[in-house]
């Protein structure tokens, strides 16, 4: 997908987003995903997702990421044990390896860069 913002400001918390469907691996809950790609290249993207409440495990293997999130509340947990506790304005940074699972309290939003290893 091309570059859609054209040059344009984007608003993370209110964009119109993407069904993509139930999140795989959930395990409580039934987690909903939706997004946005706003620029994708062969090692980047860059957009906005949402997830409803539920609780599913996530691993960043060949990619890294930094997420902003600008709203809802969840819990992520690092297979390292190391816990984080997000809401708006939080910033999470997930290296390539990383491993862990998030606790979806109420729908988050966040944008997102992803890049390839």
């Amino acid at each position: 997908m091309s570059d859609i913002l054209g040059g344009r400001d984007l608003d993370a918390r209110s964009v119109p987003l993407e069904l993509i469907g139930p999140k795989p691996g959930a395990f409580a809950g039934e987690p909903v995903e939706s997004a946005i790609v706003v620029h994708e290249d062969e090692r980047m993207e860059i957009g906005v997702w949402e997830c409803t409440p539920g609780s599913f495990p996530s691993v960043k293997d060949g990619i890294s990421e930094v997420m902003q999130f600008v709203s809802g509340e969840a819990t992520i947990v690092g297979d390292d044990g190391a816990l984080h506790e997000i809401g708006p304005g939080a910033l999470l940074v997930t290296p390539d390896g990383w491993r862990g699972t998030w606790h979806v309290r109420t729908t988050v939003r966040k944008a997102f860069v992803i890049w390839k290893s």
